[in-house]
């Protein structure tokens, strides 16, 4: 450990004393919550007391505490530092390629190994889903620097739009899939167009009024969408028109082959499905950063007024990530309505659109690896905490925190321009070509 982050005895005690003062609100506030706990006996509700783990919690905020403070201070410290060397960046390049590469050798294999457990592959699909929707919003808040809360009405639209021209109009899976994209890409220039003025805070404010609206909308006509009845019976996706479905006098997918019917049939093709929707989504997004228009997105990002002077259409710029970042939002919620079969507008209340605005946070903003990263994390961590149901969402707000303490920046931050090291690799290699000639 440097001497920079070693505090003498003076930042010793301020360090104590901030450690004290933690625990000791941890003391006061964990009592109602910890400390004290009701009990059923003989159909009576008695107060028992659990001390020991109240202190227990509190020695746990304390060394807690210490090791912010600590990792504050690293940081703090590691700020002064030189940037890193290409060859430093190249490294951190390579293993971001291998983590990728990992990432998606465990998703392909995965239904070969847990096809029959359907739980597993439920939970895959749903973490493919939010990674879908991390994705469109990285588009709007890492690329463009929009920062938008309202992005769950893109996904309700999506999922809206599938289940009524699904159970009203016998639309198929596929027809919806692009129909469903292109009205929430309408959604989304429709959001975009009226606040092309508005930056920071009041954009913020009005993305939320936004989604608050279409939720409203989608609770209040109740002759479209049912209300808060939801719609049901949303059909499922098929396979070339064969339903997976056991056998019977229409054809299906099973009959067809001739194998024996089984539920996972259908669940494992959801799952393949929307993973090579969210491949081709990775690779367009990669490819769109590398054109003009991802450029204009990076350097509005960074500097809005810098883009007018220079000429770039700042209106159209911002209308095209808004339709982006919808479309994707809206390929998600019809994989939702697909797999959930009832959707209702509960579904979609503003705590979807904090959730995937901390996946985008947490990976990184502009990172896509980041965001496939973030997404397993906070779907799974809830999933994992199940068997501590009393302390589900305190562990999973415990995780969030310490990965923001620990990575400010987001789990794999790419704030830097995309086309950057490419520049400055091709700038070295004219050098070096003008020195031999």
């Amino acid at each position: 450990m440097s001497t920079m982050t070693t505090p003498n005895k003076e930042g010793w005690q301020r360090w104590l004393a901030d450690a004290g003062l933690a625990a000791l609100a941890a003391l006061v506030l964990g009592i109602p919550f910890i400390g004290l706990t009701t009990v059923d006996v003989g159909g009576k509700l008695e107060v028992h007391t659990r001390w020991s783990w109240l202190l227990v919690a509190a020695v746990a905020v304390f060394a807690g505490r210490m090791v912010v403070r600590w990792l504050f201070e690293r940081q703090r410290a590691s700020r002064g530092k030189a940037a890193p060397s290409p060859v430093v960046a190249m490294q951190a390049n390579r293993v971001t390629t291998t983590v990728g590469a990992f990432a998606l050798g465990m998703a392909l294999v995965l239904p070969i190994f847990f096809y029959d457990n359907r739980y597993v592959v439920d939970t895959a699909t749903t973490v493919l889903i939010y990674v879908m929707l991390g994705w469109g919003l990285n588009v709007v808040v890492g690329l463009a620097g929009l920062l938008d809360l309202g992005y769950v009405a893109f996904y309700a639209v999506g999922a809206y739009t599938y289940a009524l021209l699904a159970t009203q109009f016998g639309f198929s899976f596929w027809w919806c899939l692009p129909i469903a994209g292109a009205f929430a890409a309408a959604a989304g220039v429709l959001l975009g167009y009226p606040m092309l003025r508005l930056r920071g805070d009041y954009l913020a404010i009005v993305t939320l009024g936004f989604g608050e609206i279409i939720r409203l909308v989608l609770l209040n006509w109740t002759e479209l969408t049912h209300g808060p009845d939801g719609v049901s019976s949303i059909p499922r996706p098929s396979l070339f028109g064969l339903p997976f479905a056991p056998p019977g006098d229409t054809p299906t997918f099973a009959g067809m082959l001739g194998i024996e019917y089984a539920a996972w049939h259908r669940t494992v093709f959801l799952y393949l499905v929307i993973l090579v929707l969210a491949l081709l989504t990775n690779i367009l997004v990669l490819r769109l950063r590398r054109l003009p228009i991802g450029r204009a997105w990076e350097a509005m990002r960074e500097d809005e007024i810098a883009c007018k002077a220079l000429g770039i259409n700042v209106t159209n710029v911002k209308l095209s990530a808004f339709a982006l970042g919808a479309t994707l939002g809206g390929f998600a919620g019809v994989f939702f309505a697909a797999k959930q079969g009832f959707i209702s507008p509960e579904s979609f209340t503003f705590a979807e659109s904090a959730m995937v605005l901390a996946i985008v946070v947490l990976g990184g903003s502009g990172s896509q690896l980041g965001v496939v990263l973030a997404a397993c994390v906070l779907v799974l961590l809830p999933e994992l905490g199940r068997n501590f149901s009393e302390y589900r969402m305190m562990l999973f707000g415990a995780a969030m925190v310490t990965i923001m303490v620990w990575r400010p920046g987001g789990l794999l931050s790419e704030r830097r321009a995309t086309l950057s090291s490419a520049r400055k690799g091709g700038s070295a290699a004219l050098q070096q070509r003008e020195a031999t000639a």
